[in-house]
């Protein structure tokens, strides 16, 4: 290997952590599920090189963390929706934004169902509380656009109260925008094919099987109606001040790569200015001695 610098030397062993990482998630496949990914998967478009692929999400995630420190020094406020199919990607691409990211300022909201206390607020009541303040990013995996999915989909929301949140949400989001807010909306779409393999691979491997909810399952038997709803939900919440961008989730590391491409694109980030950092000396006192503690105290070394 080329003798490197200090920093490229730091930068490759991140790399190799990255590497070493995914090896880890692929291993953790069990052979069953890599069995009917492959056979699904039979003359689909090869799947992007591992190497590439952190390659560029390193790269990727070297922008996110100037983009969150322009967020900071200028005190912006950035709202990123997450929507989709079920296993379409959602949380896969919002790891890999908060990764590396400090969680006092970038943080994700998945709300559970609504309690009864929720169910007769004002709808969008619920998740104002989460909307961020000056230097703070938030990312809902799932959002107010519930209503216009499961909710409708599933019969947990009367036709009445869809209408009521159409006429709503155009209103709601351009209220965010004049507030100071930057808000990006994803759909993340995968093909029917495609949500059926990745809920076959959930249940054939128990470090997955936590994902598959009773309401996925569902989700499966009402695809066209889901669909529909989607389709209705574009045409009337589409707002030039809010618009939506669908992200093709089918090949999950492309779909990560473009996401986290597009969302660099939709803020004006720009370099901001930092004191230089010096670690100061240990101030040493020659009298102080440290006290020897319980065995007890210590964690077992096991490995």
């Amino acid at each position: 290997m080329e003798d490197l610098s200090g920093a490229e030397e730091w930068l490759a062993e991140e790399l190799a952590e990255l590497l070493g990482e995914g090896h880890e998630l692929e291993l953790d496949d069990p052979v069953l599920a890599r069995e009917i990914q492959r056979i699904y998967r039979e003359g689909a478009p090869e799947t992007m090189d591992r190497q590439v692929y952190f390659r560029a999400l390193f790269q990727l995630q070297s922008e996110l963390i100037k983009l969150q420190d322009w967020v900071q020094h200028h005190k912006k406020k950035v709202v990123v929706l997450f929507e989709g199919r079920d296993a379409a990607g959602k949380g896969g691409v919002i790891k890999r934004i908060t990764q590396r990211l400090n969680p006092r300022v970038v943080r994700e909201v998945a709300l559970p169902a609504p309690s009864d206390r929720e169910k007769s607020q004002w709808y969008f009541q619920r998740y104002v509380p989460h909307l961020p303040a000056g230097g703070e990013i938030v990312l809902f995996d799932r959002s107010w656009y519930n209503r216009a999915g499961v909710e409708r989909v599933m019969g947990f929301a009367d036709e009445q109260q869809v209408e009521d949140f159409f006429r709503d949400v155009p209103e709601f989001e351009r209220m965010l925008v004049r507030s100071g807010i930057i808000l990006v909306k994803y759909w993340f779409s995968i093909t029917d094919q495609e949500q059926q393999l990745r809920f076959l691979m959930r249940i054939h491997n128990p470090m997955k099987q936590w994902k598959l909810s009773p309401m996925d399952l569902q989700a499966r038997v009402r695809w066209e109606q889901y669909t529909k709803a989607k389709e209705e939900m574009f045409a009337r919440s589409n707002i030039p001040e809010a618009p939506w961008y669908i992200v093709e989730g089918n090949d999950k590391k492309r779909a990560r790569l473009n996401c986290i491409a597009h969302l660099l694109s939709q803020v004006p980030y720009a370099p901001v200015p930092h004191d230089e950092i010096s670690l100061p000396d240990r101030v040493f006192n020659p009298n102080y001695e440290r006290a020897v503690l319980p065995e007890g105290l210590y964690v077992p070394s096991k490995y």
